[in-house]
């Protein structure tokens, strides 16, 4: 099956395709971002607990994670170009839907639909990305393409809460799918017109064309159960991060959502910045610090009090999210053939989303039985104890 690509370097970003895709990242997740800043004001039309709070994250989450797998299939036998545009039109017209629902199960039901249409997304950008660029580029390339993802999540929460401000929640939802909608479309015309045509299977693999031996399958298998377990631990404590400064500080809902966007700030320099490092020094050692570095951060959210130090432990929060993620794309994509890539891609992302998904729902549980401290607590030594045990097979290797 046909798909386009055209190559760039680095030397030249503006001309090339990544400026696409870093538009394509910002309107994929411009509506995946609002479920957690809204959702002090979506708690408090449905008057939820934690635990059911939690669900509305999950809803999402757990189907975005399921829409992955079939994705990366899809990927390879109808090409990235529609799985791409799907993911950002599919999600805007979910997202439109989530606006008018009355119910706190209609919400859930459609915000499970956002999820499933937005799976195509990222199983099929990292391929055509980093076959667009020199291999000692490639974390730097993904790592710009961040920048797309991490732009969205930042300036949804700001654009959102103001929205909400005059038309509630569900005004964010509408106001916001209509202008993702619409560039989706004009993104899968700009798409075709500005890429050449080739082969999905004749992507020419620069980096290991051959078959994944036993070592070499192994290594792989840690490193997505190190980078997943981390993301999944790290967004159920992002999801409640707004919950947490409202009824840990006292600050106004409206205010707690704002706050969420300081952690996705980060990605505007530390995704580039992750990138980069992994380049020069491998990929091995800039997860496995990230990741270690993840457990007492988590922790020090309990004894912090509210001001500086809560901005700067949202921030760091932001640099490990950002760091971690053009890191696990490149590995993936290094240690992968060109024909699976978009799969393996696929089974990350689904283990990293579900995993997540059902985890949020359990850090509520957590929260409503034992408190932020405790659950914090455990959430941080969590993720100690599996970057030492997984550093056991991935320590010792640059690639």
């Amino acid at each position: 099956m046909e798909i386009a690509v055209k190559k760039f370097g680095l030397r030249s970003f503006f001309p090339g395709l990544l400026p696409l895709f870093v538009l394509a990242h910002f309107g994929h997740h411009l509506l995946t971002a609002l479920p957690i800043p809204l959702l002090p004001m979506i708690r408090s039309d449905f008057a939820l607990d934690y635990t059911r709070s939690g669900w509305v994250i999950s809803a999402f989450s757990l189907s975005y994670g399921i829409g992955q797998l079939p994705a990366g299939w899809l990927t390879y036998h109808i090409g990235p170009r529609i799985t791409i545009t799907v993911g950002i039109c599919g999600v805007a017209l979910a997202g439109f839907i989530v606006g008018l629902s009355q119910s706190y199960v209609m919400m859930i039901s459609f915000l499970a639909l956002m999820g499933v249409l937005g799976g195509g997304y990222h199983p099929a950008s990292p391929p055509m990305i980093s076959e667009s660029v020199e291999p000692r580029n490639c974390g730097r390339a993904l790592g710009f393409h961040v920048i797309g993802g991490s732009a969205s999540f930042f300036l949804a929460p700001l654009i959102a809460v103001a929205i909400a401000g005059a038309w509630g929640w569900r005004g964010s939802f509408i106001g916001l799918s209509i202008p993702t909608f619409l560039f989706g479309m004009i993104f899968y015309v700009i798409l075709g017109r500005q890429t050449a045509t080739r082969k999905f299977g004749d992507w020419t693999s620069r980096r290991n064309g051959q078959e994944l031996h036993a070592r070499r399958v192994r290594r792989l298998v840690f490193f997505i159960v190190l980078s997943a377990f981390t993301q999944a631990v790290i967004f159920s404590i992002v999801s409640f991060i707004p919950l947490f400064l409202v009824d840990h500080f006292g600050i106004r809902k409206e205010t707690a959502g704002v706050f969420t966007a300081l952690i996705y700030s980060s990605g505007l320099w530390a995704g580039p910045l992750g990138g980069y490092i992994s380049d020069r020094l491998g990929r091995i050692p800039v997860i496995l610090g990230i990741c270690l570095s993840a457990g007492p951060i988590i922790y020090l959210l309990n004894l912090v009090s509210y001001g500086f130090g809560v901005i700067s432990l949202l921030l760091a929060i932001g640099v490990i999210i950002y760091i971690r993620m053009p890191v696990s794309e490149a590995f993936i994509v290094e240690q992968t053939s060109e024909r699976n890539r978009s799969t393996y891609l696929g089974i990350y992302y689904f283990c990293s989303m579900e995993s997540g998904g059902a985890l949020t729902p359990v850090m509520g549980y957590f929260i409503d039985q034992l408190g932020f401290y405790q659950s914090f607590t455990l959430a941080g030594a969590s993720v100690v104890a599996v970057t030492l045990i997984c550093s056991i097979w991935l320590w010792g290797s640059r690639d």
